[in-house]
């Protein structure tokens, strides 16, 4: 019994540690080095230096005319501010359609991949800064602005941006519990970057100084996670600016959000390779601990102590352990249950968004397996096929 009684434990722990505990622990850090250094903010909003936008767009001509009116209403000045669109392997009308914009269009008919099309990209980039985001995101006017008033402090080797999820009154399950993680992790990014840095940037908008950009392999997954954590790795600091923001739709059912989802599991096994060095807690001690407490732990650990827990739960109910393991079985049953219900009520279109949350925390987890499995079976392609999203007005 008592081997139980420590796999439950140790699995409890490490469960709420990663998604609850390590949170806290950051904002009381936080808070601990406000009252200790109190050092101005470097940042500089008059600051504008050149940058160069480069948008990566595969077959959005539905959705291209928009991107390029968003662009155009940037407040940045025009003469500092190069725009590169690269619609590699687009067999649609993306292409021309950018061709008939004042932006800079870089085409080729062979499709790579997103990685291979920001590697060809760099190549044409003429600024110190260089600001990635996708085609189907919207980005707010100060946005630039807000990205580059970090750089005039040196340490700082890149900035990301927030991701908005836009859902409606209307949303499905995949674009509310898409937002409520979002929503989640924006909380989180800011404290990783107040507390030291941001351990992983969202590719729908991310800035790093040029000089700083690594080319990276061309079967890489999640490119702007490895690319961040590249620049960390170099002595640098990523920010997070949330008044810079990407907005999207969220994927229009759980089916697409599941693709998507999965892809990213994959790609953050393959991710742990390319960044084993940030497992030497002696030579990136801050660094590590948010990289292992905010990212490995539920790329790794959590998904399986869900299984455990649950297993050494009934164990420990069933060999009379007390009412304590008997009322924590009942509270994990409840949850399952609420989660199936949500999935139930997902597929009927039914409005429950109390269920959203036990729904995709319990989607998350799944798709950690699913994407485990991928990678073993080296299934996982980088011409990834992109999830539909809802239509926004």
């Amino acid at each position: 019994m008592i081997v139980y009684k420590i796999l439950f434990w140790l699995s409890l722990f490490i469960i709420a540690y990663s998604y609850i505990g390590y949170g806290i622990l950051l904002y009381i850090l936080v808070g601990i080095k406000k009252l200790l250094r109190k050092f101005p903010n470097p940042s500089n909003p008059t600051y504008e230096p050149h940058v160069s936008l480069v948008v990566a767009a595969y077959n959005e001509e539905e959705f291209i005319h928009i991107k390029i009116e968003n662009t155009l209403a940037l407040d940045y000045p025009k003469e500092k501010l190069q725009v590169i669109f690269i619609t590699d392997g687009s067999s649609d009308a993306t292409p021309r359609l950018i061709r008939d914009s004042p932006f800079e269009l870089l085409h080729q008919p062979e499709r790579k991949g997103k990685v291979a099309a920001m590697n060809r990209a760099i190549g044409y980039v003429k600024s110190p800064i260089v600001v990635f985001c996708d085609a189907n995101t919207l980005l707010n006017r100060e946005c630039i602005k807000e990205l580059v008033k970090h750089y005039t402090d040196p340490k700082v080797g890149a900035v990301a941006g927030e991701k908005k999820v836009l859902a409606g009154e209307d949303a499905r399950a995949a674009g509310a519990g898409e937002g409520i993680y979002w929503k989640y992790e924006s909380f989180l990014k800011k404290l990783d970057s107040q507390f030291y840095s941001v351990v992983g940037a969202a590719g729908e908008l991310f800035s790093v100084r040029t000089h700083l950009f690594e080319r990276a392999q061309e079967d890489t997954i999640i490119e702007d996670f490895v690319q961040s954590l590249k620049v960390c790795l170099k002595g640098y600091v990523v920010r997070y600016e949330p008044a810079a923001y990407a907005m999207e739709s969220g994927s229009v059912s759980m089916r697409d959000e599941q693709k998507r989802k999965v892809r990213i599991c994959a790609g953050a096994f393959q991710a742990m390779g390319m960044l084993r060095e940030l497992f030497n807690i002696f030579k990136y001690p801050v660094l590590s601990f948010q990289f292992i407490s905010h990212r490995i732990l539920r790329w790794t650990l959590c998904p399986l102590c869900l299984v455990i827990l649950l297993i050494a739960n009934i164990a420990l109910v069933l060999a009379g352990a007390g009412w304590l393991y008997a009322v924590c079985l009942g509270l994990q049953a409840l949850f399952y249950l609420l989660a199936v219900t949500g999935w139930l009520y997902a597929n009927r279109n039914i409005k429950l968004k109390l269920l959203y949350i036990p729904y995709y925390f319990l989607f998350m987890n799944l798709s950690v397996f699913m994407g485990f499995s991928r990678f073993i079976q080296k299934r996982q392609t980088v011409l990834w096929e992109k999830a539909a999203r809802q239509k926004t007005a």
